[in-house]
């Protein structure tokens, strides 16, 4: 690793951490404690706001920021891939927005990492199938940021078509399906609907307000606790 670079990783850690050891930080670094100590001080004399001691810890004080863009070249290539496969197999919406995002890396990228970035070798071809989905994606994405209930028309798996009310949380993508997870009132339990198998989606202007038991973190974590999520009929959903 260029020292450069440890540097940068430092400072990102020491945002991360109220309070880092020499110790820890060399770990995770892969380096000795004495070039942890040696990588503090030139940060320190850089003027980077570093407070702390050997034996005790380090932190960094309240208000400094940097450009997180000292990117090396498989790191560019992730981001890369990334937003390709944003515009690619997302919605309009967030595909345009990947376009941007990437012009705005490229703007302030070096020269060389920027014509990197431009031929970079991965890729995610537009040529590809997916399940067709009615839905505006894009209007889904804004229910969950504005914590708006949806009225769902829904034909599960088995065939059943159902109404349901619910809190949407989480939108999934699995290949060429996209899913929806959410807290259901009809069934008062996390449910999981594939976007491609809702026939009609009203958004309500009811937005609803955080409750134990029933948000994407109670969500994680009774995935994280089971394994799975259940699909609309209750039944495990793929995964």
């Amino acid at each position: 690793m260029r020292r450069a670079d440890r540097l940068f990783d430092i400072i990102q850690l020491l945002r991360s951490h109220d309070l880092i050891r020499a110790r820890e930080l060399a770990e995770i670094l892969e380096v000795s404690e004495r070039t942890v100590y040696r990588d503090i001080a030139a940060l320190i004399a850089s003027g980077v706001p570093v407070e702390g001691e050997a034996g005790v810890g380090y932190m960094l004080r309240d208000g400094f920021d940097i450009p997180p863009l000292m990117f090396n070249e498989e790191e560019i290539e992730a981001i890369t891939l990334g937003l390709r496969f944003v515009q690619s197999w997302a919605d309009h919406g967030l595909a345009d927005a990947s376009l941007k995002a990437c012009a705005k890396i490229e703007a302030v990228l070096p020269d060389h990492l920027k014509d990197y970035m431009s031929t970079v070798p991965v890729d995610a071809p537009a040529n590809h199938w997916q399940e067709p989905i009615l839905i505006p994606r894009g209007t889904l994405r804004c229910a969950i940021r504005e914590k708006c209930k949806v009225r769902l028309t829904y034909c599960s798996k088995s065939g059943e078509l159902s109404e349901r009310i619910v809190r949407p949380l989480l939108l999934s993508f699995y290949g060429s399906v996209w899913s929806l997870s959410a807290w259901c009132e009809l069934r008062q339990d996390f449910r999981v609907f594939r976007l491609d198998l809702i026939e009609d989606a009203e958004f309500l202007a009811d937005p609803f307000a955080d409750e134990p038991g029933k948000g994407l973190a109670d969500l994680r974590a009774r995935e994280q606790e089971t394994g799975y999520g259940l699909d609309a009929d209750g039944q495990r959903a793929p995964r």
